[in-house]
């Protein structure tokens, strides 16, 4: 499959959630700027969770380098529009009010819009809010001529494998304090505000980030389109005791969810990797899937790299398609539930002490292996990949981002994670805060002094406007009750095919 048509067909997208905060480094808590467009509707500019958390998403590209320019210039729109405000360059969250404080995403009066605050109700509701406003980067990927089951062999190595990238990668290793405020958290103290663990890869990716014991019931497996499609379904449909006790709505008639089940909606599923298929309007992704496959695959577990302008650079991506080509061509068994819960410890010990010297993993063909060996014979396949890569495109550059990041392997102090603990304890008396808010205005300023041509702003400007009319258009088109939109969209029968 590594011909050079077929290599070159790979595309790429990129997904980047960002906290907008206060120059002293508090979340901004204006909504999303107006100046931006409808975050309903714009097609690279919208929020995430919370009013006060961007998410910039580019187009499909077939060149790394095509992908990276157009996330820096929607980037350069947004810091035009944002004055005073920057976008916070760490995965762990600025300084946070308190929980109920966190304005959740607003999209204005239409059923779907509503829809899409209410299901961020419900994850408050159920998760607290702080836990939502973490960020991180979604790399989507697709190989042309990949079957259905080529890319769920790709998920279930990807998920045996993906610690690599936390260790590789990660750059999450501290945390303000506000984030933890009133849990229990495992953490030390480092400083007045900064939590911390000396080995840290990802904070994000561990016992403290996107968990939920709720979830923990979630059986899924990624043998067959169909069995995770009725995992996820049964998720979907099965109510859950305690967010049936919170109830749909209050008995004033605000809402508290979608719905009562374990699972409001899909994306609610917290997975390091995901199957996914462009939906039509209206339609469901589990429908989606059902009905015409796998479409392409989404990485989740990318922190936001703070020493890159726009949170991931282009070493970053050349190995992260090497690792998925690695992923797609090695034998692919069927994952077993003892073997999806040894991934799922190994993801928590590498993001709470990757870099602890002698980590041992748990392997999924039995027995424990150093992390060291593994990751060097993970390495040792993406190598294969690189060089394909290369050979397609031309040049080296595929096996020296390789060689370049491999070099963390026998020098753990070269991590990101491990360089964000360095710079804080050299420059900012190990204050996680201070460093990040630093990096942020340096990030900020960076992208505000390169050119921004006159026809880039008014093809902003114009995507504005239009995302803005186009709300409104969905506003004025709706003619069923929000109850009635409520109870049609979590139906369980629009979920088959």
């Amino acid at each position: 499959m590594n011909d050079k048509e077929t290599l070159l067909g790979i595309r790429r997208g990129i997904e980047k959630e960002s906290l907008r905060a206060l120059p002293g480094g508090g979340l901004a808590l204006t909504p999303h700027p107006l100046a931006l467009g409808s975050a309903l509707t714009h097609p690279h500019i919208t929020t995430d969770y919370s009013e006060s958390q961007l998410e910039l998403i580019t187009g499909v590209h077939a060149g790394v380098d095509e992908a990276l320019r157009e996330l820096t210039e929607i980037h350069q729109a947004v810091y035009r529009a944002l004055a005073d405000e920057r976008l916070w360059v760490s995965s762990m969250p600025c300084g946070l009010p308190a929980d109920e404080t966190i304005p959740i995403g607003r999209y204005g009066s239409s059923n779907v819009g509503r829809a899409k605050s209410v299901y961020r109700m419900g994850l408050g509701q159920r998760y607290g809010r702080r836990m939502q406003t973490i960020s991180g980067i979604h790399y989507n990927w697709s190989l042309p001529g990949v079957s259905t089951e080529g890319y769920f062999g790709a998920i279930r190595n990807f998920r045996r494998d993906g610690w690599l990238l936390l260790y590789l990668f990660g750059a999450s290793p501290a945390l303000c304090d506000s984030f933890v405020h009133g849990r229990d958290h495992g953490l030390q103290r480092l400083a007045d505000h900064t939590l911390y663990l000396p080995h840290a890869t990802s904070l994000r990716m561990g016992r403290l980030g996107y968990q939920s014991d709720a979830q923990s019931n979630i059986s899924v497996t990624y043998n067959c389109l169909e069995s995770y499609a009725a995992s996820l379904q049964d998720a979907l449909s099965r109510p859950y005791p305690a967010y049936e006790a919170i109830g749909v709505q209050t008995p004033g008639g605000d809402y508290n969810q979608l719905s009562t089940s374990l699972l409001q909606i899909e994306n609610e599923f917290y997975s390091t990797i995901r199957a996914k298929r462009v939906i039509r309007s209206g339609e469901r992704p589990l429908h989606a899937l059902r009905e015409r496959g796998v479409e392409y695959i989404e990485v989740r577990l990318m922190d936001l790299d703070p020493f890159e302008p726009v949170g991931i650079g282009a070493d970053t991506i050349r190995v992260l398609d090497a690792f998925l080509l690695h992923c797609l061509h090695g034998e692919s068994p069927d994952d077993t539930p003892d073997e999806i819960a040894a991934n799922a410890r190994n993801q928590h010990a590498v993001a709470a002490r990757g870099r602890e010297p002698g980590l041992m993993l748990e392997h999924w063909q039995g027995g424990e292996r150093s992390l060291q060996d593994w990751a060097a014979e993970i390495i040792a396949g993406c190598r294969a990949q690189a060089e394909a890569l290369d050979a397609a495109h031309g040049g080296n550059a595929y096996r020296a981002a390789l060689e370049r990041v491999a070099e963390r392997l026998q020098r753990p102090e070269l991590c990101p994670s491990a360089r964000v603990l360095a710079v804080m304890a050299q420059d900012f008396d190990d204050s996680h805060i201070g460093f990040i808010r630093r990096q942020s205005d340096a990030t900020r300023a960076a992208l505000l002094a390169l050119p921004f041509p006159d026809e880039l702003q008014q093809r902003f400007e114009k995507m504005a406007a239009e995302s803005l009319a186009e709300q409104a258009r969905i506003e004025k088109a709706d003619t069923l009750g929000f109850e009635e939109f409520r109870r049609f969209y979590v139906a369980p029968e629009r979920m088959a095919v």
